[in-house]
């Protein structure tokens, strides 16, 4: 995967899409979302509210606008909530490896959330283990990851933020499924896009379904 060279340029990409990264507050959403974007990751404060990225990137030919969007995790949004998760093409479930509650907590929280409130219904799911860069400390085996992955028909990846292992494969098998998805093409295609602003309906005819 290339990096786009046209800058912002409204128009200049062929998709559009909108990526999620859920979990629990201290589990590295920024950290990952930092480490993907920039050639370093830095000791970051924690997110308030929502903070979101763009990077324009070309994959097979495909000329790429990622919006990405990272969560405090430990507040609910109220009214915002929906507009989050609006229209997500992908969405990136985060856990510590070294903390077993933020593993629990995607079953018992963030799934329900993102079942309730996704509006795409063939949006693309994966799910991230990250820091394993502190293996000595590990509290969630890679096998329960593998499993809650399968249960909830995802794929699932190992990471560290610290270290970089791993995370461009994280967000590059994220953006190869989405692509293999025609529904998710044409939500995130720059002509529908335009269409669904002249015609002012934005997602409208899509609430009501979910994920997975």
């Amino acid at each position: 995967m290339g990096s786009g060279s046209r800058g912002g340029n409204h128009g200049s990409y062929d998709y559009s899409f909108k990526i999620l990264l859920i979990g629990d507050s201290g589990v590295g959403k920024s950290s990952l979302l930092l480490s993907f974007i920039s050639n370093s990751v830095h000791d970051l404060s924690p997110t308030i509210g929502v903070d979101f990225k763009i990077k324009q990137l070309n994959v097979g030919g495909n000329r790429l606008k990622l919006t990405i969007w990272d969560t405090a995790g430990q507040e609910r949004f109220g009214t915002l909530i929906n507009s989050y998760y609006r229209g997500a093409h992908g969405i990136m479930l985060v856990y510590d490896v070294t903390r077993r509650e933020t593993f629990t907590n995607l079953s018992e929280i963030w799934a329900k959330e993102v079942k309730l409130y996704s509006t795409n219904s063939d949006c693309i799911k994966i799910l991230v283990g990250n820091k394993v860069d502190r293996e000595s400390e590990r509290a969630v085996t890679r096998e329960e990851g593998m499993a809650l992955a399968k249960e909830h028909k995802c794929s699932f990846l190992e990471c560290s933020a610290k270290t970089r292992e791993n995370v461009q494969q994280c967000f590059a098998e994220l953006i190869l499924k989405i692509l293999e998805v025609p529904s998710l093409l044409e939500k995130g295609s720059s002509v529908v896009k335009r269409q669904n602003l002249t015609q002012k309906q934005g997602y409208g005819e899509h609430r009501g379904s979910c994920c997975g």
